[in-house]
């Protein structure tokens, strides 16, 4: 719908949400120059709609049952792609007997520690997460992106180093090993599950400013020679989560092209 008002278009968007807005219809009006409308309107068409949930720290096994309820309701179309940024209560994640011979650190360090192990369905080694890191998982249907496996994680890596580019950390891709590196020292470690549908979860963990210590007690994602590093060490200032959130978002809708709405727990109440 286009109203005209003196030279200038107000562009009325609407979309339809699904049950997670209760049948809502969501508008947005935007305020663009008479001449420029069609080039609009033909933006606004190649972008989808994604929702970002931002929770407050919890627990590994309640994100890993909110994931498999999300990857279901998305198989269904029942939800649009969502983004999920959180922090764990401190953690150690492996997907299979030998992985978890990379705990290094024996049981009555890790109970002193309030270091929990649980076992995950993603790709890769032992992992740590814990408070100070961002971890990202990533609802996505991957037919929308050509069922291709290899360029989706090289997608979620650029999120990462553009993100992190914006506070001028100059970072990478190390051609044997995924995740986002600075040098020799990895920033983000990558993990991901595809299910049935081609519907991914799992996503990244950014080391924003962890205990670093944490990552002595393991051979992080199986790695022998290479080591770990944070936001804040390479920085050398602290740095809050929330500085690191907005530029995840805008990244995440600029690589995947799609444009984001916040949502909160109580909206998926239904699920």
């Amino acid at each position: 719908m286009v109203v005209w008002k003196k030279g200038q278009a107000l562009l009325l968007l609407w979309s339809v949400c699904s049950p997670v807005c209760a049948g809502r219809i969501v508008y947005d009006i935007i305020e663009i120059p008479k001449g420029k409308v069609t080039a609009v309107l033909r933006s606004c068409m190649d972008r989808r709609d994604a929702w970002v949930l931002i929770l407050d720290r919890i627990g590994y096994r309640e994100a890993f049952e909110l994931q498999k309820r999300l990857v279901v309701a998305r198989s269904r179309n029942k939800i649009n792609d969502t983004l999920i940024l959180l922090q764990h209560h401190p953690v150690f994640t492996a997907n299979r007997e030998s992985t978890f011979q990379h705990i290094l650190a024996p049981a009555d360090v890790l109970a002193r520690e309030g270091i929990e192990v649980c076992k995950t369905d993603r790709g890769g080694d032992v992992t740590y997460h814990g408070p100070g890191q961002i971890t990202g998982y990533l609802i996505i249907d991957l037919k929308q992106y050509g069922k291709d496996l290899h360029a989706y994680i090289r997608n979620v890596e650029q999120l990462l180093i553009d993100a992190l580019a914006e506070f001028g950390i100059k970072c990478g891709r190390d051609k044997q090993h995924p995740g986002v590196w600075v040098g020799h020292e990895k920033i983000a470690a990558i993990g991901i599950a595809v299910k049935s549908g081609w519907i991914t979860m799992h996503g990244f963990a950014l080391n924003v400013n962890p205990n670093m210590d944490h990552y002595k007690m393991i051979i992080a994602c199986g790695i022998f020679d290479k080591g770990v590093t944070s936001m804040e060490r390479q920085l050398q200032r602290t740095v809050a989560l929330e500085e690191v959130y907005p530029k995840l978002i805008a990244q995440y809708e600029k690589i995947f092209k799609v444009t984001t709405h916040p949502i909160t727990l109580e909206d998926l109440q239904w699920l």
